[in-house]
């Protein structure tokens, strides 16, 4: 069966085969298509912005170095109304790191609680243990960038 499974109100995961069912991206009114992989294609909808992150599912590969352009690219996209799908072949591995990424970034989730809403959305959601290394990273960086922020942060005078 195809279709998009709902993360958020403006984010959806999905495998290839149903990110390129034209009727489905208009249906859910998705307005950015992130592909992650070489080789899937990307659905024929004009309208659609396109982004490609081109990796294989495999723990070798460096996907942390994607993860807050792919982050702010779905946050910028609802930001101005509009809805994202991310998608790998499968809808498994690469695709539900991106998304895990997105929340744990711009709805300040945890990885564990990022983990439960993606696979809640989609079940079969599975991220090679390489990802899994990788998130785990992300979540220290976000942990840290977010100290880093509040002593930046001056008390307001009285």
């Amino acid at each position: 069966m195809l279709q998009l499974c709902k993360v958020t109100k403006v984010l959806f995961i999905s495998n290839a085969r149903s990110a390129c069912s034209d009727d489905l991206i208009q249906q859910e009114a998705v307005t950015l298509c992130i592909n992650v992989s070489k080789q899937q294609p990307f659905p024929t909808s004009s309208g659609v912005t396109r982004m490609q992150i081109p990796v294989y599912d495999d723990p070798g590969e460096d996907l942390y170095r994607h993860f807050d352009r792919c982050a702010d690219a779905i946050q910028k996209e609802a930001n101005r109304g509009g809805r994202s799908v991310v998608y790998c072949k499968n809808g498994r591995s690469r695709s539900a790191t991106i998304c895990m990424a997105y929340l744990m970034k711009h709805r300040r989730m945890t990885l564990a609680e990022a983990v439960q809403r993606v696979k809640t959305a989609r079940h079969v959601v599975d991220p090679n243990p390489g990802f899994m290394s990788q998130l785990q990273r992300y979540e220290e960086e976000l942990r840290k960038r977010r100290g880093r922020l509040k002593l930046n942060v001056k008390p307001a005078a009285l």
